[in-house]
């Protein structure tokens, strides 16, 4: 099915895709700083310290690399100027991404916790690797030195699919994410049916959600598409 059929354009939808991103980083801060105790590098709860890492995996990694997923869709300018602005994100993303993961390793090291034991950390670190690995091709092939146009144009429905699937590993990641802590949580303790416990849960749907409504963009045609761009073709 051609992404055209669907009726709409990219662009009002990129709307409900920032509402829902703004509403996830809110419940994101609430839960680590009202409900779990504030942020800290160095603190003598230890807690505090994990509580870095999903601030900065969903508001520094997901949240960031949606927004460059939907430069294309948004920007005004040029596709140069587009593209720029989508490299820089991504790395912005990385680099927040990569601080996020070593903050897990921090708070797991100084609480003598065992490190990569869970689904939800080797996909994360899988994710990480992956997507870093997707920039430095997007970044020689797409902007410098740069790949001849018909490796290029061989490269890039493949880059946007590989795009896409690391994109959804990392939402996949952050539900994983959101359930081993709640798990972690109503073991130690926390009511079940408490405020923080259906906070979390909300939370996760939100973030679900908001991954879908961002996919749903990236598939969406723009009213007017840069030269060269294609949306992902969904086939039946």
């Amino acid at each position: 099915m051609d992404s055209k059929r669907l009726g709409i354009v990219a662009k009002p939808v990129t709307w409900v895709v920032h509402m829902l991103g703004l509403a996830a980083i809110l419940l994101v801060l609430v839960w680590c700083i009202y409900f779990r105790g504030g942020l800290a590098w160095e603190a003598t709860n230890k807690s505090h310290i994990f509580n870095l890492h999903p601030v900065l995996m969903f508001i520094g990694f997901i949240f960031i690399a949606s927004e460059a997923i939907l430069a294309y869709k948004v920007l005004p300018g040029d596709r140069e100027y587009k593209k720029s602005v989508h490299l820089s994100l991504q790395l912005i993303a990385l680099a927040l991404g990569i601080i996020g993961i070593y903050a897990a390793f921090k708070y797991h090291n100084e609480s003598g916790i065992v490190n990569l034991y869970s689904w939800h950390s080797w996909l994360g670190l899988g994710t990480i690797c992956l997507f870093a690995i997707q920039w430095l091709i997007g970044f020689s092939l797409f902007f410098y030195p740069g790949g001849a146009d018909n490796i290029r144009a061989a490269i890039l429905p493949w880059h946007v699919f590989f795009g896409v699937l690391i994109y959804l590993f990392a939402i996949a990641t952050a539900e994983l994410g959101f359930l081993e802590k709640l798990t972690f949580l109503e073991s130690s303790g926390l009511y079940k049916y408490g405020s923080e416990a259906m906070l979390v849960n909300f939370t996760a749907m939100v973030v679900l959600i908001f991954g879908g409504v961002v996919i749903l963009s990236a598939i969406l045609p723009s009213e007017l598409e840069p030269e060269g761009y294609h949306p992902v073709s969904i086939e039946p």
